[in-house]
């Protein structure tokens, strides 16, 4: 007789999908509850922490194929990650790819089920979810990297991010994949722009089968565990993919170009428009024939491009991404920053957001000078941070403002894996998913000690809005946990910065300034030459070892013990 049965995925908690992807009696979870490595950000403010923090990590098989499972429990702190818990998912990213360029096969296999970084550790989050993306590029030369959206919460915030950069990504109908969560937009954009209670809205928008169907996941599968694991299965075989979605540069720009923005935009529209873009795509089209020259000064972030870049030419296309090749020191080098453009297509960033052109613009830059300096010395690459925040809006959402980040972070790690120094210089904010693309995956980073400069991961409207705080309680919380804080001081304690750089005027700087931050940017590139091309280093400064990263270390530490 037929088995018509079927088990849901969706309504199992994290820990159990873990348990039920890995064939019987192979199970088996590392810094497991009894382990007793609880968050040390959360009690502090008067929360109950969790021994496992919200993230199961298990090794087992899968019809003789070795697999690394990663599970968020979306129950614990809406699946929030912090510093415990992205460091048990980067940290065990970081081992399975250790063994795959040893020759021993692990398969790495990611279920989402997060909002993102989770507020009460804020810039902890950030720096995971950096390190996490960092090694999924690394390990998508080795073996497919799995993404499993199954449903209840989804992939949201940094982590749909994380998302966008596996090789494939599995979706139920129930899963919701978007970098901001419609209540984030309603609150920074307004009610007109995404009502947050509509949820028709909600899924055709960012629903499974309309992700799928517009190119921002592979396969669209029904809830039931047996059909999951073949659709698993079928990915390993595969293997790795000649182009993963995030490096698929020329057909998402074919596609954004092709977008009527005159037009209400309807998910139907976007699904034929994806299909067609297939057809379109040659490598090389209008996004690659325009240069835009830059005109007056609108942002800290264009101000100190244009004293780096020395005068060269801006070769970039569009007016909201600058691009030049010049020298630090006599080393070639590619400056790039996101600036103001007030007739951007894209209403949403038109003040210096990080959005949908930005996003794969920097990664065509990026990719073509990893390709021309190929079989030649690599040229630094220089990203200028001034970014408020990522772009708000019901048309990035639809279009995948979540993809276009992950192509950022992709090309920013991919030229860093290849040799090229990367860093990322910090004038004026670093905020959310915006300096997760441009800024977090460079070998080095470089902020000044300026009160305009700010690190975070939302506005403070909208994070008292999520954490059901007011704004002065978020305030009193960062005395007890710096890495909720909005100031570059504070970051600094986190290790995380190779250079803070004292008395330079970061508005109005004189020819000192500048000698005083080239210095600092030369220092920098002859660090990176000797070192690893990861972003170890970020665990291993005085600020980190000395308690800004101590929780982080104690979980790599452990996880190595318990590897084998």
């Amino acid at each position: 007789m037929l088995n018509t049965i079927k088990t849901s995925f969706v309504e199992c908690s994290g820990r159990e999908r873990a348990h039920f992807l890995l064939d019987d009696s192979s199970f088996r979870e590392l810094l497991d509850p009894f382990t007793g490595i609880e968050s040390p950000h959360l009690e502090p403010q008067g929360i109950v922490p969790q021994s496992d923090d919200g993230v199961i990590i298990a090794r087992g098989e899968m019809n003789g194929h070795s697999l690394l499972v990663i599970s968020i429990e979306g129950n614990f702190q809406g699946g929030g990650i912090g510093e415990v818990s992205g460091a048990k998912i980067a940290g065990a990213l970081e081992l399975a790819l250790k063994d795959n360029q040893s020759g021993t096969c692990i398969y790495p296999i990611l279920i989402f089920d997060t909002g993102g970084v989770r507020l009460q550790e804020a810039n902890y989050g950030l720096l995971s979810i950096a390190e996490i993306g960092s090694a999924i590029v690394a390990l998508k030369e080795y073996v497919p990297v799995i993404g499993i959206i199954p449903g209840k919460i989804g992939a949201f915030g940094g982590m749909s991010i994380t998302a966008g950069l596996c090789s494939s990504l599995i979706m139920t109908r129930e899963g919701r994949l978007g970098l901001n969560g419609p209540e984030v937009i309603e609150q920074e954009a307004g009610i007109e722009e995404f009502d947050s209670t509509d949820r028709r809205l909600i899924w055709n928008t960012i629903g499974g089968n309309q992700r799928t169907a517009s190119g921002f996941a592979e396969i669209l599968v029904e809830d039931d565990i047996g059909r999951l694991k073949q659709s698993i299965l079928s990915e390993i075989v595969k293997g790795t993919r000649d182009t993963a979605r995030s490096a698929q540069v020329d057909r998402y720009l074919s596609f954004l170009e092709s977008i009527n923005l005159s037009e209400k935009l309807r998910p139907e529209s976007v699904r034929s428009l994806w299909m067609q873009s297939d057809l379109i795509v040659d490598g090389e089209g209008e996004h690659g024939s325009k240069k835009v020259p830059i005109d007056e000064i609108k942002s800290r972030g264009q101000k100190w491009f244009k004293l780096l870049a020395s005068g060269s030419p801006n070769i970039s296309e569009i007016p909201s991404v600058l691009c030049a090749d010049s020298f630090i020191g006599n080393k070639a080098a590619r400056f790039l920053a996101v600036v103001p453009d007030r007739d951007s297509r894209f209403p949403r960033a038109r003040t210096g957001e990080f959005g949908l052109e930005q996003g794969w613009i920097i990664a065509k830059y990026i990719r073509e000078a990893i390709e021309e300096d190929r079989n030649k010395e690599k040229r630094a690459i220089v990203a200028v941070v001034d970014v408020p925040s990522q772009a708000y809006g019901y048309c990035e959402e639809l279009l995948g403002i979540h993809q276009a980040c992950a192509a950022a972070v992709d090309a920013y790690a991919s030229a860093r894996l290849a040799g090229h120094p990367v860093i990322a210089f910090i004038p004026g904010k670093a905020i959310s998913g915006a300096f997760l693309s441009h800024g977090l995956q460079a070998n080095r980073l470089i902020a000044l000690d300026d009160e305009g400069v700010n690190v975070h991961v939302m506005s403070k409207k909208s994070a008292a809005r999520i954490t059901l705080r007011t704004i002065d309680e978020l305030e009193e919380a960062t005395k007890k946990v710096p890495a909720m804080a909005y100031d570059i001081r504070s970051f600094e304690k986190l290790g995380a910065l190779y250079e803070l750089i004292v008395g330079v005027n970061a508005d109005d700087p004189n020819e000192a300034d500048l000698l005083t931050v080239r210095s600092n940017l030369m220092d920098a590139i002859a660090d990176i030459k000797n070192n690893p091309r990861d972003l170890s280093s970020r665990l291993t400064s005085t600020f980190a070892r000395n308690g800004g990263r101590s929780a982080s270390i104690l979980v790599r530490e452990k996880l190595r013990e318990q590897w084998f």
